[in-house]
């Protein structure tokens, strides 16, 4: 029995017992069936030493300063404990900090010790002891510690967990958790208060938390934004506006495909499974999400072909190209239907076109359009991204694969590998995917590119560079926004683009436009005949893609001619427009959008 089976050291403790596990059970799991106590967690910021956001671990003076005790008391003390019996456990970033926090303690009248490799078991087992005693005078407020109980130790009456470091491992911040959330008769829940600063891994703090191991920026920003509704039980989590901050800050800049983390994880789920892990294997035992590894090497196989020797030169440059196509253009989960036409394929040919039109209503009540059906197509043999390949035709009311595609299906490798793509990018839209949801090819408040919504709005091209915020085209016009603008744009493009609630959007079109101009027009009188589909990231370190925020109409008599400031100081025509949504955006995502949002000021 074990809590840490995957390990970074190299030692395959799966292989021991054959890779026969008889039973697993992961945190969230515990605190649904009531195995531990259930916990309250408060992320906080760290104190300000000198104007410093950072207290490095070496500087000692600062970590112990008199301002930073009482931060830490004083926070300790609010958020303070079950019955009011303090017996708490204090995880420092170095055997120094432990030391001279102690002392700053206990001159302050606490009782406390601090501990680390360097004490014997009789002192450990004497402090644990003197921590736990029902003896008021003598026992002791907190343990200090340094590296160690981490695991493998039992101290059940500990109601208090103060994080004091920056969190390197989301196993360490756990097992550090599980220290406090050993259940005993006389606990009713475990109060948790992590000390948070400026550091480049609190992207991990999510990742602890909510025990998700996808590494997916969109999917901790989610868990972040619901803050306990993501955690089983009465367990809450709350973070301060500025943590929240420290924590976005964090998943923005964090490089979440870094190799050696990716081969890592690779590893570990191989020692797990015994075998070369495909990308559902990631899925299905919920490790990485394996799109980053597409992400950084173009294509799973890529990856693999690196670590394992065998698969070296198992295919053929045309082979990989397809490979590489078929993960980044088509396998990315954004668009379902040319999945089902591929997997179909494979299993029978020619594939019937009404059977496939019954597929995707009976599964997913998706009525497939002729323009959608052709873009499907076009897009298979990635004429769209204009890279063409001989991959599949339509003859009539059938669709079959071109001969040249059929001959790359022989080797074994290839089919395997592009059948584990198609079924990654099939189980991730299943995830995301409701009846509710869906809005003709988008789903609500997932992410998309401006690329990807070329695709799916079903126009020949992929015409990204040239969309500028919005563009006109085949009775489509998606809208593009960035809601926090960069101090560093131009003046002409601070555009006051927000929220007035959260089924009302302030739209402004480019500069030099008027009531007059055609797109303003177009706009104007579409009588639901042009499309209107909003498209927002918060702000530009969240990379190229967009959350899907719904269609919308403009508000009659909303359109009203202003001004907006160059860059040669004067003016230039614009034009504001109110639009309604279809639907109310939803609490979390509204929330982390427009937090710590300012609007531009316009004359």
């Amino acid at each position: 029995m074990t809590a840490t089976p995957e390990r970074t050291d190299g030692l395959d403790v799966f292989k021991l017992f054959n890779y026969n596990i008889a039973y697993e059970i992961r945190l969230h799991k515990a605190l649904e069936m009531q195995m531990v106590s259930p916990f309250h967690y408060y992320g906080v910021t760290d104190i300000l030493v000198d104007g410093e956001k950072a207290i490095e671990a070496k500087d000692f003076n600062k970590l112990a300063s008199r301002d930073r005790v009482n931060h830490i008391i004083e926070k300790a003390g609010f958020y303070g404990t079950d019955n009011g019996v303090l017996r708490g456990l204090v995880f420092c970033s170095s055997v120094e900090e432990c030391r001279v926090l102690s002392k700053a303690f206990n001159e302050l009248s606490f009782k406390t010790i601090a501990l680390s490799g360097d004490n014997s078991e009789n002192e450990r087992a004497n402090a644990i002891n003197l921590l736990e005693s029902e003896d008021l005078d003598n026992k002791l407020d907190y343990i200090f510690t340094y590296d160690i109980f981490n695991e493998g130790i039992d101290i059940p009456k500990v109601n208090q967990v103060i994080l004091l470091r920056p969190t390197q491992s989301a196993i360490v911040f756990v097992q550090q958790l599980g220290r406090g959330i050993r259940k005993i008769y006389s606990k009713d829940y475990l109060t948790v208060i992590d000390f948070i600063g400026n550091y480049k891994n609190n992207y991990l703090v999510p990742i602890a938390l909510y025990g998700d191991n996808s590494y997916n920026k969109d999917t901790l920003r989610k868990l972040i934004s619901g803050k306990s509704s993501f955690i089983p039980g009465s367990s809450t989590i709350n973070f301060d506006e500025i943590t929240k901050g420290k924590i976005f800050d964090s998943i923005n800049t964090a490089n979440m495909q870094k190799k050696k983390d990716l081969i890592n994880d690779y590893k570990l789920l191989k020692y797990e499974l015994g075998n070369t892990p495909m990308m559902m294997d990631f899925i299905n035992h919920f490790s990485r999400d394996p799109f980053l590894y597409v992400m950084e090497y173009k294509s799973y196989f890529n990856f693999v072909s690196n670590i394992e020797d065998e698969l070296r030169d198992q295919l053929n440059t045309e082979q990989k190209k397809l490979l590489e196509l078929f993960s980044m253009e088509i396998a990315n989960t954004k668009r379902i239907e040319e999945i089902i036409i591929i997997k179909e394929l494979l299993q029978k040919t020619p594939l019937v076109i009404d059977s496939f039109r019954g597929i995707l209503n009976k599964k997913y009540g998706i009525s497939i359009s002729n323009q959608t059906l052709e873009s499907c197509i076009e897009n298979l043999n990635f004429i769209f991204v204009q890279k063409p390949k001989n991959v599949i035709v339509r003859k009539g009311n059938e669709i079959v694969f071109k001969s040249e595609f059929l001959y790359n299906l022989k080797n074994n490798y290839f089919k395997r590998f592009l059948i584990d793509a198609l079924d990654y990018s099939e189980s991730v839209f299943d995830q995301n995917y409701s009846k509710e949801k869906y809005q003709n090819g988008f789903l609500l408040y997932q992410k998309y590119s401006r690329k990807d919504v070329c695709r799916i709005l079903n126009w020949k091209q992929n015409e990204e560079s040239t969309i500028f915020g919005y563009r006109i085209k085949n009775g489509t016009c998606p809208i593009f926004v960035t809601y926090k603008k960069q101090d560093t744009i131009s003046d002409s493009t601070k555009y006051e683009d927000y929220f007035v609630s959260n089924i009302e959007f302030n739209w402004m079109t480019r500069s030099r436009k008027t009531l007059e101009s055609d797109d303003v027009i177009a706009i104007m009188n579409h009588n639901n005949e042009l499309r209107l589909p909003l498209f927002i990231k918060k702000n530009d370190d969240e990379g190229a893609e967009f959350y899907y925020m719904g269609e919308m109409k403009p508000i009659e008599n909303s359109f009203k001619q202003k001004r907006i400031k160059n860059n040669k100081g004067t003016f230039d025509p614009i034009v504001q427009i109110r639009f309604l949504l279809n639907k109310p955006v939803e609490d979390n995502l509204y929330n982390y959008i427009t937090d710590f949002t300012l609007h531009i000021e316009t004359e």
